[in-house]
């Protein structure tokens, strides 16, 4: 009997490399929560336990040279997943499209989406107090399943339907922007910080 593992989904863990960094990061995403007044009234005008630069800011890495090193290290970080994931690129490489800070409060959720027109995407966890919670990453399938029994218990990770990514200070996460994940509620008691971003 031949059974074989078909259509593998991709999933980057690594560490930023950069500990001096990673502290200016957090000084950084602190500041932009304090000043930057559109993306603090934009959180609250859509239910954002916290803020987000998301919907405020597109330039941070020209705006501030933190965000332009942290660039620097995503590129490295990208570029191998691109391998791993044998894109044909053509001879070219993918770029950075856009990079957003994250100031999530205690409770604070973000619910299950995708990353439409882009490649690759990613989130570097830059301060996650015990309780902070998980990157939940859900199986691509599921809605063609239908019929399909769960899976028991002790099943491996390659059987699950949700997979449960747990970070930590310095965790850079990258995926395919097609697979559907969501930011479970923040349980600690400080706030977790992290920076996302896209790749086309």
């Amino acid at each position: 009997m031949t059974i074989r593992t078909l259509f593998a989904t991709r999933f980057y863990e690594d560490d930023l490399g950069d500990a001096a960094l990673l502290e200016e990061l957090e000084d950084a995403c602190l500041d932009l929560a304090r000043q930057d007044r559109a993306g603090v009234a934009w959180s609250k005008a859509h239910g954002y336990r916290g803020y987000t630069s998301y919907a405020s800011l597109n330039d941070l890495p020209a705006r501030d040279p933190r965000f332009a090193d942290l660039v620097r290290l995503l590129n490295k970080h990208v570029a191998r997943f691109a391998e791993a994931c044998a894109f044909d690129l053509g001879g070219r490489k993918l770029t950075l499209d856009s990079l957003w800070v994250n100031v999530l409060k205690p409770g604070g959720t973000h619910s299950g989406h995708i990353h439409p027109h882009s490649a690759v995407s990613g989130t570097i966890y830059v301060a996650t107090p015990p309780g902070a919670g998980a990157l939940k990453l859900e199986d691509p399938r599921l809605p063609m399943m239908m019929a399909a029994p769960t899976r028991r218990a002790d099943a491996g990770e390659d059987h699950a339907t949700f997979v449960y990514a747990e970070p930590r200070a310095g965790s850079v996460f990258l995926w395919e922007s097609w697979l559907r994940h969501e930011v479970v509620p923040n349980a600690a008691k400080g706030k977790r910080i992290s920076i996302s971003f896209n790749y086309r």
